[in-house]
């Protein structure tokens, strides 16, 4: 045998055969129907590890299913590492040059190594047989036949003999027995992976062997936002800074990483219109749902608001891991897929962008803790990690392998739960994440190269860019040939330092009126002193989420006093948690636009009937990270809750005291007593955890008021004589040192 051209670049093949031994567990962990021992298992385990093969969105590999011609040519491309981006279009008469395999079977067309058919076809999604694959292969190496092979099936005379036994010579193909090749038996993908895979270790070993290369051989760049809530008086800085970038850079994308709705005046009075209105005129490519957008979902009219907003979009939303098929208003909007051609104002699992003739992988991930922040209702979500492995799969297997994980999960928020970082390190071949949620401003991008053992593996970069449009993230990266990123530079932009777009301000020009209008709209009294909301820093540990407030006492204490006019049974506390607290008031004239800030997720008051037991569990969920912060962590009014953080979660609870109405006096709370009490609805309907209060709702022993927090909290203020700025000792930590509070 010998090889009568070089002529391609065999990275890949190299990386093959270092992968073998590295990583023999490799496919059992990724395809449930291919085992450790099993026939194919090693070839298949490195050529996946390598980045050439892919399986099915099921998690499967299907080992024992025809391979086509396309698919055939895909793996050998890709082990030769032959470029299929630049090649001389052969004009085939049934493939254009957008089909997926287009380029792998252009390059081999160019090694004589695809069969051509008079009518100038290939049939790429024909079955492809032994023999064929024989020539494919042959051909694709330059081998030369020397002698004979020794299978009866294919005589001398059999338009395959010289290429069978030109890879039987060559070590790499073997029969289906010691005297037939099984030459017109169709190609099994377990078989090809063997193939593949003996061709690799045969051909690098041969002392013409070319000079391994690499090239860099696409440039990309996103720009991203994340977190913006509601703040679309950042919209025209925005789009400056935009614009700057797409003059200077070339293969662009734009994402939004979630949580548009909630936040400002300009949500409360628009519901996302005045966002959208500036995002499409922006013009992003695309955006993932974050958890406000479910916010509304406890009203009347459910997600009606969010449909909107999608069905107006000018971009597709992309969301792996989402079901929205129980809710009948999404019905026509959510398709289950990954497509090339995404229509705007549509929901993907995935979306696949051409750019300067590459094709980009895009799918999204929304926080599975949606259904304990949020109001998802009907709609539910799956594991962050299985939907990112399917994505990533069904990607591969057309080919594609450069892919973006838009998410809303956090950079490095709960691991119980979902995170970036655990993404990257657990689903191999995502090259970049556009994150968010957890709102943390990276100045770079975050490497992960390592997976979950420790193992090296190829780099992941995160990226995220804070919060409220203060910064649009950019990123430059260079993939090579295998689609490996060997370059990369990524940085925040500052949006203080940038100018208004004029066009985008004059949008925002009739929104921002009618916001001003109510924003700044006195209601009537005025602060000494600023009612703080405090949130951990350096230089404190006090937070709205871990410690009892001012701000807090009063929001409850309205809801105290509104609840009990709307029954007959005495209302024993009121309950809201820290996490939907979210500005200060400051000293001065109090307006609309502030109280609003406060409480600006549309909250509605509720009352619930709850036993003892079910308070102590869900006090024992309020205190379970403090010192730490936690959204859950309840202020409360009309009782005194004691408790221990040294003690260990779940037993912290010390005592939980309550004013009994008759004596003015606390009295004790009794766990089979039943009682009434006032809350929000999301945390009445299991929010941040209470599952408590979950199974309360569903047993109808909540009822929902309709009434809304901030008005009522402007409400309560109008009827306080005196504002008090200091804590009144409602919630005790005895681990902590007793501070100076005044007495109720």
């Amino acid at each position: 045998m010998t090889i009568k051209r070089n002529k391609f670049y065999i990275a890949s093949a190299i990386a093959v055969t270092a992968t073998v031994a590295a990583t023999p567990a490799l496919a059992a962990d990724v395809f449930s129907d291919v085992k450790a021992g099993e026939a194919h298992y090693e070839a298949i385990t490195a050529l996946y590890a390598a980045g050439i093969i892919s399986g099915y969105p099921d998690g499967t590999f299907k080992p024992n299913n025809d391979v086509t011609r396309g698919q055939a040519a895909k793996m050998i491309a890709g082990i030769l590492g032959l470029d299929t981006q630049n090649v001389v279009n052969p004009n085939f008469a049934d493939i254009p040059t957008t089909y997926q395999y287009y380029g792998a079977i252009a390059a081999l067309a160019a090694l004589d190594a695809v069969e051509i058919y008079e009518d100038n076809t290939i049939e790429p999604s024909e079955v492809i047989t032994r023999g064929e694959l024989a020539f494919m292969l042959a051909q694709a190496l330059g081998l030369e036949a020397e002698g004979d092979s020794p299978f009866t099936d294919v005589p001398a005379d059999n338009d395959y003999a010289y290429f069978v036994t030109a890879l039987y010579e060559a070590g790499i193909g073997q029969g289906i027995s010691a005297t037939e090749f099984g030459v017109d038996q169709n190609v099994k993908r377990g078989q090809l992976a063997t193939l593949i895979l003996n061709a690799a270790n045969s051909y690098i070993t041969t002392p013409e062997t070319p000079k391994v290369t690499t090239e860099d051989t696409f440039k990309l760049s996103l720009l991203h936002v994340n977190d913006t809530f509601g703040h679309v008086e950042q919209m025209p800085k925005l789009a400056t800074a935009i614009q700057a970038q797409h003059a200077v850079r070339d293969n662009v994308l734009t994402l939004h990483a979630g949580d548009i709705f909630s936040g400002t005046l300009y949500f409360t009075e628009f519901y996302g219109k005045a966002d959208l209105e500036m995002m499409n005129a922006i013009g992003f490519d695309a955006m993932v749902l974050g958890n406000h957008e479910f916010d509304l979902g406890s009203f009347e009219e459910g997600h009606e608001k969010l449909v909107d907003f999608i069905k107006g979009a000018k971009f597709p939303i992309v969301d792996a891991n989402v079901d929205f098929s129980g809710d009948a208003k999404f019905t026509g909007l959510f398709s289950d897929i990954i497509t090339s051609e995404p229509e705007n104002g549509k929901i993907y699992t995935g979306i696949i962008k051409e750019i300067d003739g590459e094709k980009v992988g895009i799918f999204g991930l929304t926080t599975e803790e949606t259904k304990d922040i949020a109001f998802p209702d009907k709609i539910t979500f799956s594991n962050y990690i299985e939907a990112a492995k399917k994505a990533v799969v069904a990607f591969e297997g057309m080919g594609i392998n450069k892919i973006i994980a838009l998410t809303h999960i956090g950079y490095n928020d709960n691991p119980n739960v979902d995170n970036d970082i655990l993404l990257a390190k657990n689903v191999p071949g995502i090259d970049i994440i556009v994150g968010g949620h957890d709102r943390v401003a990276l100045e770079e991008p975050f490497v992960v190269d390592t997976n979950t053992v420790g193992e090296a593996q190829d780099a992941t970069l995160i990226v995220q860019a804070g919060d409220y449009g203060k910064y649009l993230g950019t990123l430059d990266v260079t993939f090579d040939a295998n689609g490996i990123i060997t370059a990369y530079e990524g940085q925040l932009i500052n949006l203080a330092e940038v100018v208004e777009d004029k066009v985008i301000a004059e949008l925002l020009a009739p929104y921002k009126a009618q916001v001003d209008a109510v924003s700044n709209k006195e209601i009537g009294v005025t602060l000494a002193e600023t009612l703080a909301n405090p949130r951990t820093s350096e230089n404190s540990l006090e937070s709205v989420r871990n410690n009892e407030t001012a701000l807090g006492n009063i929001i409850t204490d309205g809801m105290l006093a509104k609840t009990q006019q709307y029954t007959d049974k005495p209302v024993i506390m009121a309950l809201y948690n820290g996490g939907s607290i979210r500005a200060e008031i400051p000293a001065g004239n109090i307006t609309v636009g502030q109280v609003i800030h406060v409480l600006p997720f549309g909250n509605t008051l509720a009352l619930m009937d709850v036993t003892g037991a079910e308070l102590k569990a869900a006090f024992e969920v309020s205190v379970k990270d403090a010192p730490q912060e936690s959204g859950g962590f309840l202020q409360v009014a009309g009782a005194k809750i004691t408790y221990d953080s040294w003690q260990e979660a779940g037993s912290r609870i010390v005592s939980i005291e309550y004013i009994d109405k008759a004596t003015g006096e606390y009295v004790a709370l009794e766990d089979g007593k039943t009682y009434t009490v006032a809350t929000n609805v999301y945390i009445a309907k299991g929010g941040d955890g209470f599952d408590m209060f979950a199974k309360a709702y569903e047993e109808g022993r909540v009822t929902d008021l309709g009434l809304a927090d901030w008005e009522n909290l402007q409400e309560y203020l109008l009827t306080l004589k005196e504002i008090t700025t200091k804590t009144q000792g409602r919630i005790i930590d005895l681990a902590k040192p007793t501070e100076e509070i005044i007495e109720e």
